[in-house]
């Protein structure tokens, strides 16, 4: 291969040299109105093989015998067009030095035909590959495209489809917002419609593919646009991310199918990276639940700011295996260490403390689960209630700076026990933070697509084992966004955090997890009702119809960041609330579930028991 890639280069540079050859003759003969015999280039043999020799290196130095010119761009004749340029100004000024008898218009007149010649020679491969690539394919096998964006990124994509037939797509019309645009041709494609006649012209000219093809669209936008594609038989698909239009190409082979994330339509998170820079850049910091889905990736995005020391603690031994692996490649440099402990082992964590000395804890490690925590409250008030105060204390004791705790919209007018566990953090939290030294906030969000134990994993799984899908009830909603945006704004939540807050994430709009799961079958290719049914379950216990992010008696605030609010302090006794948690640790030992109950009730004001609710759980 590298024998044929030096002979290919041999090749041509040879044919350059003929070409400044012809470019000679050529201006010669121009230059004296067709009288001279075009050979004076050739008579001067000393200063042309000068010339000979400046072209050659400044064409070599361009990288332009190193090209696959197959699939040559509008970049590639820049980068042409500047080599020429550029021996130019090294030639005529030699020209003046040597004497030369040729004047400046005879190099300058020779150099655009060099020009023409070596990039005509240059993109006569990509013609050629295109001629041949095309020839013989039949309109009969190849699939109909709708392209979305009418626009540069459109325009690319109809000549790539075009000029590639082995992907077998064959562009038909365009749809754009735009409305100057509608009428109007592209590449001979027809911009036909805006996005509201996309069902009726997928009927009309039987497509089979539609191309989101926008290279710049927000989420709100993009899911309304989806929304209306999904309600076709086409198989839908989305540009990849690349750099921009000025690379003239698109890699045809990389459009991708849509996933649940675009359906969402969540918007890219804008971060303020020097104020995160400012309490993570050379300090240690610890995550709990480092191994969990949202644990993992705050240590990914934490690494990113470069820590003296990340420390990821988890009680899950496999966890911790799989993740340290990853953790490892992802920054070399930096010091990573792993601790397998239990944030209920108090004196465990004392050790771990003592030793690392973390002055940034994001505390992500819970039991969260609602139905296995309906039956299992002791262990969910042991581990989210008391495994969080021993994480608080010990952070105290340890001067750690900034304690940063993940929360739930669960906590919010909570009806199970899960999300009263971890409004009882909240509350303990906020009242020790006046105590201490340390700045103790909690992060408030909703659900993660993707994280371990959620709705989406589960839907998957029952799809690819041919099972129903099992939907508690048709009208149950849930606030969705994905873990790395969830992950990055609480990074930046904490970077406002002054202490004694809890921050509440945007969220968005509440999804209705029975259209969710119509998503899925149909992102699966699958037909709902038809290939897959949904069975409708009833309520489990501790499930609410539906979540909040707020509380009545919060008042939210806004940030800097338009994603982010905070709600308002509220200050409480720390010595009852104290007393009130540790009347917990007696009815631990039987856990008796409708004492710990009346206990939280004492705790959590706004709690209301799942059985009080006057939910239709059979619909």
């Amino acid at each position: 291969m590298k024998n044929f890639m030096n002979f290919r280069k041999l090749v041509m540079i040879l044919v350059d040299l003929v070409l400044l050859g012809v470019s000679y003759l050529n201006a010669d003969i121009l230059i004296n109105n067709f009288n001279s015999p075009g050979m004076a280039f050739f008579n001067m043999a000393n200063f042309s093989s000068l010339i000979l020799l400046v072209y050659i290196v400044v064409f070599y130095l361009m990288d332009l015998y190193s090209k696959i010119w197959l699939y040559a761009s509008l970049e590639d004749i820049s980068k042409i067009f500047f080599a020429n340029i550029l021996s130019l100004f090294i030639i005529i000024p030699l020209s003046i030095i040597f004497n030369s008898p040729y004047s400046v218009n005879m190099y300058i007149v020779a150099g655009v035909f060099m020009f023409l010649f070596s990039g005509s020679f240059r993109f006569s491969f990509r013609m050629i590959s295109r001629y041949v690539r095309t020839k013989g394919a039949s309109k009969d096998d190849m699939k109909r495209v709708l392209i979305i964006g009418a626009g540069s990124v459109g325009a690319i994509l109809v000549r790539e489809m075009k000029s590639n037939n082995r992907i077998n797509y064959l562009p038909v019309a365009f749809v754009d917002d735009d409305h100057s645009k509608i009428g109007n041709n592209i590449s001979n494609i027809k911009v036909v419609s805006d996005r509201y006649g996309i069902p009726s012209f997928v009927k009309e000219l039987s497509i089979d593919v539609i191309v989101l093809a926008i290279n710049h669209i927000d989420g709100d936008n993009k899911r309304a646009i989806l929304d209306i594609c999904k309600d076709t038989d086409c198989d839908i698909l989305v540009m990849p991310n690349f750099l921009g239009v000025f690379t003239d190409r698109i890699n045809l082979e990389n459009l991708r199918k849509v996933n649940i994330e675009d359906l969402l339509g969540r918007d890219c998170v804008s971060l303020d990276k020097s104020r995160i820079g400012e309490y993570i850049a050379g300090k240690v910091v610890m995550v709990t639940g480092g191994a969990g889905s949202i644990g993992s990736q705050l240590c990914r995005d934490i690494l990113e700011f470069r820590p003296k020391e990340l420390v990821v603690l988890d009680t899950y031994e496999n966890g911790i295996f799989t993740v340290g692996h990853e953790f490892s490649r992802l920054k070399p440099g930096i010091k990573i260490s792993y601790a397998v402990a239990s944030i209920r082992d108090k004196l465990k964590l004392d050790l771990v403390f003592k030793k690392y000395r973390p002055e940034v804890v994001f505390h992500a490690a819970a039991l969260k689960h609602v139905p296995l925590m309906e039956h299992n409250p002791g262990e969910a008030i042991k581990t989210n209630v008391f495994g969080t105060i021993n994480l608080a204390k010990v952070a105290d004791k340890y001067d750690v700076k900034k304690f940063v705790m993940i929360s739930t919209d669960k906590a919010v007018n909570p009806v199970n026990i899960m999300g009263a566990t971890k409004r009882i953090c909240e509350i303990y939290l906020e009242a020790f933070n006046d105590l201490s030294s340390t700045e103790f906030v909690a992060v408030r969000f909703g659900n993660v697509l993707g994280s371990a134990g959620s709705v989406v994993p589960l839907f998957t799984d029952q799809i690819k084992a041919g099972l129903p899908i099992t939907v508690t009830h048709r009208d149950i909603t849930r606030y969705f966004m994905t873990i790395p945006e969830a992950s990055e704004l609480v990074l930046q939540a904490a970077a406002y955090a002054n202490g004694g807050e809890i921050f509440v994430l945007d969220m968005g709009s509440p999804v209705r997890i029975y259209d969710l799961a119509i998503d899925l079958i149909r992102l699966s290719g699958l037909r709902p009702h038809q290939d897959v049914e949904i069975v409708i379950t009833g309520l489990r216990p501790g499930e609410k119809l539906y979540e909040e992010l707020l509380r009545g008696d919060e008042d939210l605030l806004e940030t800097q960041h338009e994603k982010i609010f905070v709600s308002r302090p509220f200050h409480y006794d720390f010595d009852v609330l104290c007393n009130k948690i540790e009347a917990f640790i007696p009815l631990l030992v039987d856990e008796d579930k409708e004492s710990l109950v009346r206990q939280i009730e004492l705790l959590v004001a706004s709690y209301v028991r799942f059985e009080d609710i006057d939910y239709d759980v059979g619909n």
